[in-house]
This record gives structure tokens, C-alpha cells and sequence, in this order.
């Protein structure tokens, strides 16, 4: 019995399809914003799409937010590092959460996944009530009608659907490498032109 292969040039991408997925930055992609980066997608249509960079920490921690909100932090609250989540609007915080609560401008990404953009969500991580699992972010990634689509066909992304535990668990430094192993793939080794055998 033989397996059915399908090769990247014949998969269709259609919009809505790349929601709760990964982006990840073949090895030849070199934009200072994107190199070795994992990109969760958050929203994609035929407008275009929307994702946040979940492996760039940035030289701040969630403690300094706090204090630019005025928000008292709870002992223990705040170490968490910042990631840069992109290059647009990178004075905006965004919150990558479990799905275990709601706030006022909560998308469901996924069943497990969620994205607030709200000041009430920051409010309770200060206060030590915010969801279980969470990632802070500074701006984002957008792109707009048929930009990514166009990107991935010219071999700049690798798609692969979302894992919690890489958005969650993993050590930064190391979800480039674990989002592509999701595909079988050592990043390290891909050349350019993977995809056009």
C-alpha cells in the first residue's frame, strides 16, 4: 500500500485556512523582523492575515507594562519576559492565552487558544487572576490581501498547525526548531529552494 503524497505547489490556501497555525521562517528569510521566527497566525481571510511572533523576547519583562499602566502587580507577578510580536503598532500589547476565560476583546482562535488585545486582561495578570497559560506580546504581523499566500508560494513560510505547548512550554530559543520538527523537518538543513524538487 502506498502513501499519498501532496506537494506544497498543489495545496490551496484558502482564506480562513491558516488560522491556529504557525508561520515558520524558512532559513533564506533574512527581514530583521522575521528571521528564525515562529509566527502564530490569529486571523486570516481574504483581506489578508494577522499572527504574532511568539519567539523574539524582547529586554522587558511584564513588570514594566505594569508600571507603565499603573498597575500594582501581585507578589510574584511581572517576570515574565515580553515578546515582539511584530512590526505593526509595537506600542500595542497583545495577550496569546489559554482559552479557560473571556475579557472584553477576547478571539477565540481555537478551542485551546485565545488572543485579547483589552486592558482588563493585563489588569488581571497584575493581579495574579489572569489565565492559566499566557504570552504577552508587543505589536504584530500583518499581511495584506493574498501578501501571504504569495509569501508561502515564494518558500519565505513553512505552515504548520499550532501546538500549545510550543506557544506555552518551549524555551524561545528553541520553537523555531520544535515548530518545524512538528513537520518532520530540521530547519537547519533546508536549502532556498525546498518545495521546487
Amino acid at each position: 500500500m502506498t502513501e499519498k503524497h501532496t506537494s506544497i505547489d498543489t495545496v490551496e490556501l484558502v482564506p480562513g485556512s491558516l488560522c491556529n497555525h504557525f508561520l515558520i521562517a524558512m532559513p533564506s528569510l533574512q527581514d530583521s523582523s522575521f528571521a528564525h521566527s515562529v509566527t502564530y497566525i490569529c486571523e486570516h481571510s481574504s483581506e489578508g492575515a494577522m499572527g504574532i511572533v511568539i519567539n523574539n523576547p524582547m529586554p522587558m519583562t511584564l513588570h514594566e507594562i505594569f508600571a507603565q499602566m499603573d498597575l500594582k502587580a501581585a507578589a510574584g507577578q511581572g517576570h515574565q519576559p515580553v515578546v515582539a510580536g511584530g512590526p505593526v503598532q509595537q506600542e500595542r500589547g497583545f495577550v496569546i492565552h489559554s482559552s479557560d476565560s473571556e475579557w472584553h476583546s477576547t478571539l477565540k482562535v481555537s478551542p485551546e487558544i485565545s488572543l485579547t488585545a483589552s486592558r482588563d486582561i493585563i489588569s488581571a495578570l497584575a493581579e495574579g487572576q489572569g489565565p492559566k497559560q499566557y504570552l504577552v506580546a508587543l505589536g504584530y504581523a500583518g499581511w495584506g490581501e493574498g501578501q501571504l499566500e504569495a509569501e508561502i508560494a515564494a518558500n519565505s513560510w513553512l505552515t504548520v498547525p499550532a501546538s500549545k505547548h510550543i506557544i506555552f512550554d518551549t524555551p524561545f530559543e528553541q520553537r523555531w526548531t520544535a515548530a518545524a520538527q512538528a513537520l518532520g523537518i530540521d530547519v537547519n538543513l533546508i536549502s532556498n529552494t525546498a518545495g521546487h524538487a
